[in-house]
């Protein structure tokens, strides 16, 4: 049966804060609201979004003080995305939420032998040669950056790398600026590079750069991710990257891939060798959603669901402050017991 678009709205509605955190990134939460400058995600406050049903309102509904715009989370993904239309916004919300596509079968193929004529897509082809001037990144700011969280995992060139004056530029009314960057391959399960994930740093490798939005990703993420270490049966997947690299500092023999959003996590795709899957999710609620989507779209298939908690926001947080001893003894007790007793004896 066909998903309206009400119940697509109300789809979005039941997820507001992981809506607003993917699409309104510049804002915050403030009790049962989302603060943000307006519709097109600008830094300020005179936009609110309610995260939940009550009194005043369902959720997902918004306000501009300042011009009195409102509308909802649809609007919202159109804005801010800048798609042209109801229909794209909507196309958007699908991908979001990892439904289905409803474009007919023989539109849906025409477009696919399309694009396959077409060959690779101007933003594919730009993350390519983006990532091909990039170096290693052993002896650059980005090892710096990652020394500073406390990450030692070992990161590959074909996975990540340096490029000391990557391009940003904070939007069309401003000038592009040169920071320097850790850059990241997503790739598919064939290790196919689909995008490229982008962090600018601070000039001296010591945190993110200043910026607005210092993290940014080009080309197709949807069901892939940044892999570290070669998949047999089992993998652990998560959000960012410096969530997953601190899994595999604590345990260096666990496969771990990084989706770069909670959305990404919802609608990761697992090779097909996998028999059991760990999901590692941040502790809040777009990550909790996250585990529990992506636990329930694999509900049908033979793989094993293990859920990985940290016991601050993310385990980057607990590597900084438990130590890489206090990490991994939090993983082992949630470990299947044959995957705690090989992959905790591997780092003795």
């Amino acid at each position: 049966m066909a998903i309206s678009a009400r119940d697509i709205a109300r789809e979005l509605a039941d997820r507001a804060e992981a809506v607003c955190r993917q699409y309104l990134s510049n804002g915050r939460r403030q009790g049962g609201y989302w603060m943000v400058g307006n519709v097109r995600n600008e830094p300020g406050r005179s936009m609110f979004v309610r995260l939940a049903d009550g009194p005043k309102g369902p959720a997902g509904k918004w306000t501009d003080a300042a011009t009195g715009e409102h509308g909802d989370l649809i609007d919202v993904i159109q804005q801010a995305r800048g798609v042209n239309g109801f229909t794209d916004a909507m196309a958007e919300a699908r991908r979001f939420l990892s439904l289905p596509d409803t474009v007919p079968p023989d539109v849906s193929r025409r477009a696919k032998i399309s694009k396959a004529k077409a060959g690779v897509s101007d933003s594919l082809r730009s993350a390519l040669h983006l990532f091909a001037m990039a170096r290693p990144i052993e002896g650059t700011l980005a090892a710096t950056y990652l020394r500073g969280r406390g990450i030692v995992a070992d990161a590959p060139s074909t996975t990540l790398r340096f490029h000391p004056e990557c391009y940003y530029r904070p939007d069309s009314k401003n000038p592009t600026e040169r920071w320097p960057a850790m850059l990241a391959a997503v790739t598919d399960n064939r290790r196919n590079i689909t995008g490229i994930h982008r962090t600018w740093l601070q000039r001296d490798g010591s945190d993110k750069a200043p910026l607005a939005t210092p993290r940014r990703a080009m080309g197709h993420l949807l069901g892939n991710g940044v892999r570290f270490g070669s998949v047999n049966e089992i993998m652990a997947v998560g959000e960012g990257i410096e969530t997953m690299l601190s899994i595999r500092t604590a345990l260096p023999d666990l496969p771990v891939t990084a989706c770069l959003s909670a959305a990404h996590l919802a609608a990761f795709d697992p090779p097909a060798s996998i028999r059991r899957l760990y999901i590692a999710h941040d502790r809040d609620a777009a990550g909790l959603h996250a585990r529990d989507r992506l636990a329930s779209r694999l509900s049908d298939s033979p793989i094993e669901i293990i859920s990985l908690s940290p016991r601050r926001h993310d385990f980057n947080d607990d590597l900084c402050m438990l130590g890489l001893a206090g990490t991994r003894d939090a993983l082992q007790t949630q470990l299947a017991a044959e995957d705690a007793e090989r992959l905790i004896a591997n780092t003795l």
